[in-house]
């Protein structure tokens, strides 16, 4: 007899469940159990995963949910589990139902379970006998048939209650299967599941019954009464029986003409493609596309090209900025068919690193929109392709180390400051290597000690790693979308997205791909809505058309400026590191960017000084062996793409492209054992195959081992690399107006904008305050030297009071404060508006702020009275005189001090001057002397800034003393700083928000976050 369980909560029932999908399959291993259950709450998260993971240890997989019902006027939950796999489609249908009937309200209705009712069996858990009664259980049984349906018994502390339900149950003609709920592995772990489910509602309350995972023995002795509840356990078991078919691909019904097929029209398009790039049709061109093609359509991927195809098309004509990023750009037929606009030929791309012809991998195009227009995209697939094809992709965030601790710490009751100070003790983990508690433990001294020495840091640190890993909560995949050739509930369950009213897929991007549906990702950029900006700011004002797929890619002034260092806000290449690489580098090709963007990063890094000095000596470029010299001759010899390393095991060591990308996932994984295998092969392969001394293949190893685990894919870098080079061309050639559309992106980030209108300021453009007659919505450029801040940037100032002003001012400009607020409905620009204009500097062509500021009670009076002209006399002398006046006196006696102040509060950063410049001398002294304090990289380096205190805040150590953190800036940064008791009791008189100060004091680094420990303060 099978005594399995059939009712387990894992971690994706959200924070509720505990065990991951690999803890319950050894658990059931090690029980010798030969089936086990998956049902979550609500939802099938973990149902491919778990079928997977069930399949590789040769278990039988029972997949099922734990679902909430409306059933005979009764809320109840019952366990529902596939029989076959036409009950796995129906369960995926039915979940989705549940899910989809009101959004916050999961429940399926009786129509829903009669809908989507064959070959699923239904237990019935006790709680629900209980609630739900006799009227629950013949509708169940109406529904499913009397075959489908018992009644689960399941453990909660008492034989008296086992035996009550079990009564209930026998009453209403249910046959009995023993079935606990399980929540948890040990006994041990309530107490951390209790922590969860406070996580979720901190007044929740602890769970008294026992969830554990027990054994099969276990389960023998605590039914013992009930034989026939163990012995359906093995009935339900032997019927089901479920096969899943992984890892096939579907694509979208995409309409072709008629008579064709999706190769022939995807070799049309490709023919027309090169007349439209202009591009000859030479022997190379042509081999690369019979090439292309051959593997395209032999792996049966035409669908998918010609999809994306699609959508880029209508992205390019709706004026919508799109590019694309990976390694698709290394496809020619990409290139023709408009996927991509880099031509791989002449960027010498390598199409394998695409799609290995040794490999049945899915092609993946990497789509990036301009991100304030993405949603249009996504609305086009949905109208050709058909709404419920579509759907987003989920993700879950789950409970990683930094993020386990604060949810501990607080769900025990502790406050925010313990946590946060456990957490912020914890790394951050590398790319591909997240960061977990115990490797924590092993690198972080100061954690280790006080957790061997705080008993509450032991406890939540304990009960932290209990629950670490685990999912805790569902979002939206920020790229990912499935396109079905049929409703996606036909392949994957689907729900809404918790946070929206998007429609998202209940398995992540892998499982949606084990079901075969393919990924399509449709990614927002902001640097491809601030280029969309510029080009139609350029376009409205100055009546030019700028193509930025056809600019030239070989502007002298474009590169002198990145030689120059103008790199602020320049996509890829800006940040004081890269700034002064690309000073030194002076770069004058597209592929000097490209390398750049590719070899900024760790590891690979170390190669720019290199780069440069052969960049600008020729003789300095060697090659360990001449068959490198074609793969790194555009990198004057240095490694610098992942390709690189690539190509050089193949031409040199002899790898085929599906051995080549095994090294290179190994090289990612840094496994030493598989690094040695890997290393082993690679000498022997250029000693037998490349005809080299071992010595000299070691050499090559020793070149390619640090850099391939960080290397810059090279279509990913050209295509990067592209876009980098259009944001410097539109800044050098229209610098006012991609700086209007650089702020517009980041409006409301006060730091970023600070930093913007500093490099206005250097590039000789002026920043002005808003302004009710000229601003528009977003920042707008008055001319070639001044941008003035938008109507939005202003905090405190509605919507509608914006676009009445804007739209009143379409008839004419106002002429006072008077014609204002008589022409601008109250209902939309009421006393905080008004209020919010006159601090911001918005109606300062109307006279002295003060002054307004003062008579803010007039000037509100003037919004009742009606204009008394009449609707066919219009004529401006007529409109000037039956126009509200307020004499504003146009002498400024705003004192400067009130202005800055104003400003801060409304627009975020000081416009008309800043604190600073009332001590001029001794903040030319100490100019840059923040950023100089960011890019310092030694701990404990002593350094002295100058700047305003911007905020200030206060607490109470544990010995009651006063403790202090202040954010101090000058024009362009702004950077924390600590003032512990004793220099806080000594400074805190300077330390007030306003005040400008010299602080000496030491830099202090933890997790890429830099402060400065204050250890001298003086006011000015």
């Amino acid at each position: 007899m099978s005594v399995v369980h059939l009712s387990i909560h894992s971690h994706y029932s959200l924070l509720d469940g505990l065990p991951q999908i690999g803890d319950l399959i050894s658990k059931a291993k090690n029980y010798g159990m030969e089936a086990l259950a998956v049902t979550d709450r609500n939802n099938m998260y973990g149902a491919i995963e778990f079928y997977k993971a069930c399949e590789k240890a040769e278990i039988k997989p029972l997949l099922g949910v734990d679902l909430d019902v409306m059933v005979a006027d009764t809320r109840a939950h019952i366990i529902v589990l596939a029989e076959n796999t036409n009950g796995y489609h129906n369960l995926i249908k039915l979940v989705s139902a549940a899910q989809l009937e009101e959004k916050g309200n999961v429940r399926a209705t009786e129509e829903h379970l009669s809908a989507y009712k064959e070959n699923l069996i239904v237990l019935v858990p006790e709680s629900a006998i209980v609630s739900g009664g006799a009227s629950l259980a013949k509708t169940l049984v109406s529904i499913f048939g009397k075959d489908q349906v018992f009644a689960r018994l399941g453990w909660n502390g008492t034989r008296d209650d086992i035996h009550t339900h079990a009564t209930r149950a026998r009453e209403m003609g249910l046959p009995l299967v023993a079935g606990d709920g399980v929540y948890y592995l040990k006994e041990e772990d309530c107490d951390a599941r209790d922590v969860v489910r406070k996580i979720a509602d901190p007044s929740a309350h602890r769970d008294g019954n026992d969830r554990t995972f027990i054994s099969p023995q276990q389960f023998e002795e605590r039914y013992r009464e009930y034989p026939d509840a163990l012995q359906n356990i093995d009935a339900i078991v032997s019927r089901i029986s479920i096969t899943l078919s992984l890892g096939s691909w579907l694509f979208p019904n995409l309409p072709i003409p008629a008579g064709t097929t999706y190769e022939q029209e995807l070799s049309k398009i490709t023919e027309e493609g090169l007349s439209a790039h202009g591009m000859k049709k030479t022997k190379e061109v042509e081999t690369r596309i019979k090439y292309e093609l051959s593997i395209i359509n032999d792996k049966g991927f035409a669908p998918y090209f010609l999809v994306v195809s699609d959508l880029l098309r209508f992205a390019k004509e709706s004026g919508i900025v799109a590019t694309t990023r990976g390694s698709a750009a290394g496809s020619l037929v990409s290139f023709l068919v408009g996927i991509t606009s880099i031509d791989p030929i002449a960027y010498k791309l390598p199409f394998e690193r695409f799609l290995n012809p040794e490999r049945p991998k899915a092609p993946d195009i990497d789509m990036d929109f301009a991100d304030i227009r993405r949603e249009e995209v996504l609305e086009y697939a949905k109208k050709k392709y058909g709404t419920e094809q579509v759907a987003q992709i989920g993700t879950f965030g789950t409970m990683m180390a930094r993020a386990a601790v604060r949810d501990v710490a607080r769900s025990l009751g502790y406050g925010y400051g313990v946590g946060d100070r456990i957490a912020k003790l914890i790394p951050f983990g590398s790319q591909g290597f997240p960061m977990t508690i115990d490797k924590a433990l092993e690198m972080e001294e100061e954690l280790r000690v006080l957790y061997q020495e705080d008993e509450d840091v032991e406890t939540i640190i304990n009960t932290a790693k209990r629950v670490e890993g685990n999912a805790r909560h569902i979002s939206v995949h920020a790229a990912g979308i499935v396109i079905a050739p049929s409703p996606v509930t036909d392949f994957v369950p689907v729900q809404y997205d918790p946070h929206g009213e998007a429609v998202i897929t209940q398995y992540n991007m892998h499982a949606v791909e084990d079901a075969g549906l393919l990924k399509f990702d449709f990614l927002g950029l902001t640097i491809l809505s601030i280029l969309e900006g510029v080009v139609t700011r350029v376009r409205a004002r100055k009546n030019i058309e700028v193509d930025i797929d056809t600019i030239s890619f070989d502007d002298k002034k474009v590169f002198e400026a990145l030689g120059h260092g103008d790199t602020e806000g320049v996509f890829q290449l800006s940040g004081g590191g890269m700034t002064r690489y690309l000073k030194e580098l002076e770069p004058s090709s597209i592929d000097d960017i490209n390398a750049m963007v590719a070899l900024y990063r760790p590891g690979p890094m170390e190669s720019i000084p290199a780069y440069i000095a052969r960049k600008k000596n020729p003789e300095l470029v060697t090659y360990l062996d001449p068959r490198m010299e074609k793969i790194l001759e555009r990198s004057y010899g240095i490694i610098t793409y992942q390709d690189d390393v690539l190509l050089i095991a193949i031409e040199i060591a002899g790898y085929s492209w599906l051995e080549a990308d095994n090294l290179r996932k190994a090289m990612g994984k840094k496994i030493p054992a598989e690094m040695e295998a890997q290393k082993e092969k690679f000498i022997s392969g250029c000693v037998e195959h490349g005809n080299i001394s071992e010595e000299r293949a070691k050499n090559i190893w020793a070149l390619i081992e640090p850099f391939a685990a960080y290397g810059f894919n090279k279509a990913h870098a050209a295509s990067y690399g592209k876009v980098a080079y259009q944001t410097a061309y539109m800044k050098t050639h229209f610098p006012a107006d991609y700086m209007a559309s650089l702020m517009t992106a980041d409006a409301g980030n006060v730091d970023k904008i600070a930093i913007h209108v500093a490099e206005c300021v250097r590039l000789g453009i002026t920043v002005l305050p808003p302004d009710v007659n000229q601003s528009e919505w977003t920042f707008t450029v008055i001319d070639d030297n001044t941008i003035r801040f938008g109507l939005n940037s202003i905090k405190n100032f509605g919507e509608g009071g914006a676009h009445s002003i804007i739209e009143k001012r379409k008839e004419n400009i106002f002429s006072g404060i008077g014609d204002l607020a008589s022409r601008v409905p109250a209902q939309v620009l009421n006393r905080r508006g008004i209020e919010a204009l006159i601090k911001a500097g918005a109606l300062d062509s109307f006279g002295d702020r003060k002054e307004m500021f003062e008579r803010i009670d007039e000037i509100l009076a003037l919004q009742t009275r009606k204009s008394d002209v009449p609707e066919n006399q219009n004529a401006l002398f007529t409109l000037e005189a039956h126009t509200p006046q307020l004499d504003i006196s146009q002498e400024d006696t705003t004192p400067l001090s009130d202005k800055l102040a104003w400003e801060k509060e409304l627009l975020g950063i000081y416009v008309s001057g800043h604190p600073i410049d009332q001590h001029p001398e001794t903040f030319e002294k100490y100019k840059d002397s923040i950023r100089a304090a960011l890019d310092e990289d030694r701990n404990g380096f002593p350094v002295i800034i100058g700047g305003v205190v911007e905020q200030a805040k206060t607490i109470i150590t544990k010995k009651g003393d006063r403790m202090g953190f202040f954010t101090i800036c000058d024009r362009n940064d702004a950077i924390e700083t600590v003032a512990f008791p004793k220099v806080y009791q000594d400074s805190k008189d300077a330390l007030v928000a306003g005040t400008c100060v010299l602080i000496k004091g030491k830099v202090s680094k933890r997790n890429d976050e830099q402060s400065i420990l204050i250890d001298k303060v003086k006011k000015l």
